[in-house]
């Protein structure tokens, strides 16, 4: 009987730490001359690039 192969399991990368895991954060949508913030909306994690897993550099 042959022995069986071994193989190495890949570690599950570990979620990024700015948008834990989803890929997507909040961002403050301002308007007027005086900037003012009237809401939110969904973007990209810049940390990560939207992926959820933490930057490996």
């Amino acid at each position: 009987m042959a022995a069986r192969k071994v193989t190495a399991r890949t570690p599950k990368p570990k979620p990024c730490r700015v948008c834990k895991g989803t890929g997507e954060v909040a961002i403050s949508v301002r308007v007027g001359r005086k900037r003012r913030v009237v809401g939110q909306q969904n973007g990209y994690c810049l940390n990560c690039f939207g992926t959820g897993d933490a930057p490996t550099s």
